[in-house]
């Protein structure tokens, strides 16, 4: 645990039938919704969207959006609090935009493309961000995706991903093998968090990337929370 692995998770491959997707994507936003996964995105949100009054509208882009699951939480979380928006979702798995599409409702787009090859439907966002999604990259492919981020957004990004640490690991090994159903989720929930980051790990990718200001919270369970202002 003491180095980041680079073994590649069963969802990076291609040849995953759909359907198996679904049911990964099902457990996943189970594991968001009662381990603060979804809140962990939420507070990112509360935190930046303090740059912006109320009153404007707000844009807010996902890359690698899958479902759709984390948009619809914050859909309903600026809906309780009469924030005006504008939700965007960017995932390169076509059956995903198409799963997550006939779920949607509201002013959502959905973009079925490679994050880097994206052209705004509207304005360009003022918020990015990722959930669980960095970890699948190596760490120059990250440096350059981050520099991405604040390029194109306007307010800033934020990054929700996993903490590697042993007691992560050995949690959600058992917590998996017996309650998960997904061969998928029973793999690759224990090698995210062997693929996951050290604080001091982040503080170096913020480092190579140039971005100087931004804020890393440890969060429960085994998250980090990462976000940057454009200032």
């Amino acid at each position: 645990m003491k180095v980041r692995s680079t073994q590649k998770e069963f969802l990076d491959n291609d040849n995953i039938p759909f359907a198996d997707i679904i049911v990964n994507m099902h457990e996943l936003n189970l594991v968001n919704t009662w381990l603060g996964g979804h809140a962990i995105t939420c507070n990112g949100i509360s935190i930046l969207q303090k740059k912006r009054p109320q009153s404007t509208n707000l844009h807010i882009a996902e890359i690698g959006c899958g479902g759709g699951d984390n948009l619809m939480a914050i859909q309903r979380f600026l809906d309780r609090r009469n924030v005006k928006y504008t939700l965007t979702g960017i995932d390169i798995k076509k059956e995903c935009i198409d799963y997550a599409m006939q779920k949607a409702t509201g002013p959502v787009f959905w973009i079925c493309c490679d994050y880097r090859d994206v052209v705004w439907p509207i304005e360009k966002p003022d918020i990015i961000f990722t959930s669980l999604f960095c970890h699948h990259f190596t760490n120059d492919e990250l440096v350059a995706q981050l520099k991405w981020l604040k390029q194109n957004s306007n307010l800033g990004f934020f990054i929700n991903d996993l903490h590697r640490h042993p007691l992560a690991y050995y949690s959600i090994s058992f917590i998996t093998r017996i309650f998960s159903k997904s061969y998928l989720v029973k793999n690759d929930a224990p090698l995210s968090v062997k693929r996951g980051f050290t604080a001091s790990e982040w503080h170096q990718l913020m480092q190579m990337a140039g971005i100087i200001n931004y804020s890393l919270k440890w969060k429960w369970a085994f998250r980090h929370l990462i976000c940057t202002t454009n200032e």
